[in-house]
């Protein structure tokens, strides 16, 4: 971080799968004595539940999270089973994705998106997007397709690269969720299990 901050400069960051506290605490040290809290949007995609829902970080990564990187996010953007983890919530409709978005803000980021991809008694896929004052929604049609590998990834990093850009925290993630759908549209099986969304959609033919 020191040395791309330094050398290249950045204008937008996104985190993804960290290990364990102490690296969460690193990074979160390093942004601050970097001078980038504040200044550089920072999006924090909390990898910490596998796409099962079972838990993938040991609980004092979990509270790491919460009490380190998220006062410094402008954006996080958990699934439900991370939310659930996060903050306790069960979603299972917008009212509830709403009360999440709710505990997740109060844990200092800026933004707090909570998605919905995973919310299958929808027919639509609902994000709902807070501020601590108005809510955001985006919903996108669902696409029938069991290769959807990375799209919670690839949804954060479009969102960052639109904020790397200039775009406000509602565009930016209004951009992603249109990118990542077009990504899932153009997925396609590759070996067995769940094949990978397609970033390269616009190559397809």
């Amino acid at each position: 971080i020191a040395a791309v901050t330094s050398d290249i400069g950045i204008q937008a960051a996104k985190t993804g799968m960290l290990a364990s506290s102490e690296i969460i605490t690193t990074i979160a040290e390093t942004w601050r004595t970097e001078g980038l809290a504040g200044t550089v949007p920072l999006v924090v995609d909390p990898v910490c539940a596998s796409m099962h829902g079972d838990p993938l970080l040991h609980p004092s990564a979990l509270d790491a999270l919460r009490t380190e990187l998220f006062p410094l996010a402008t954006l996080v953007t958990p699934n439900l089973d991370e939310v659930r983890l996060l903050v306790g919530v069960e979603v299972v409709d917008t009212a509830s994705q709403r009360d999440a978005a709710r505990a997740l803000h109060a844990l200092g980021p800026r933004w707090a998106l909570v998605k919905g991809g995973h919310l299958r008694s929808s027919s639509a896929s609902p994000d709902v997007l807070f501020d601590g004052t108005e809510f955001h929604e985006f919903a996108a049609p669902r696409v029938d397709t069991g290769d959807d590998h990375g799209a919670g990834d690839t949804l954060a990093a479009a969102t960052a690269c639109a904020l790397a850009h200039g775009y406000s925290v509602p565009q930016a993630v209004e951009f992603g969720k249109a990118w990542v759908t077009e990504c899932i549209r153009a997925a396609y099986p590759l070996g067995h299990g769940h094949g990978p969304v397609n970033a390269l959609f616009r190559l397809s033919v």
